[in-house]
């Protein structure tokens, strides 16, 4: 019975030392990003996005914790604005502050996760005019230590963040055309 306990035990250290292998072996940065055309100006956009508070209209953040708590803070929008959020399980916690704000062109965010993990990651918006639309670009990117590589061994960030980030920019999209509509 030890041999197999000491064999089981061997087996476990080879697989963890496997696992630590693969994940030193992936790239210390990641970068997700998504884009959409806009079918209005990049001063019709740019305002939804540098005011917190309108990220209730299009955001799929929003809607997960109707029970969500939200504290605003700083500038009312743009660079200094704050926003922190606590919700349950499936939203979590954390805060964001816009850093950089180049009206109508490009947002820079803090965004600073406290649970159900915590990471420090920045987030990008950008709006190119393109003929009478708008790209707009909403990426995000930070540091993967080896915890995070480990994880990103089973989990792909990339389509876990870029489908939230795809359906955020159709919210953004359809409100931005509405009130263009309107």
């Amino acid at each position: 019975m030890l041999k197999f306990f000491l064999y089981a035990g061997l087996v476990l250290v080879l697989l963890v030392v496997a696992l630590l292998a693969l994940a030193s072996r992936k790239p210390d940065h990641f970068r997700v990003e998504r884009s959409v055309l806009v079918d209005a100006s990049p001063e019709r956009i740019y305002p939804l996005v540098e005011d917190f508070r309108l990220w209730l209209r299009w955001s799929p953040y929003e809607t997960r914790d109707p029970e969500m708590a939200r504290i605003y803070s700083g500038a009312e929008k743009g660079a200094g604005a704050v926003y922190e959020w606590d919700g349950d399980r499936s939203i979590g916690s954390g805060s964001m502050e816009i850093l950089e704000a180049e009206a109508p062109s490009r947002l820079v965010i803090a965004l600073h996760f406290r649970a159900p993990m915590q990471a420090d990651h920045t987030a990008i918006f950008t709006f190119v005019p393109e003929g009478n639309a708008t790209r707009v670009t909403w990426a995000m990117e930070g540091k993967s230590g080896l915890i995070a590589r480990v994880f990103h061994l089973f989990f792909d960030m990339d389509k876990m963040v870029g489908a939230d980030f795809e359906t955020g920019l159709a919210g953004l999209k359809a409100e931005a055309e509405r009130e263009l509509a309107q």
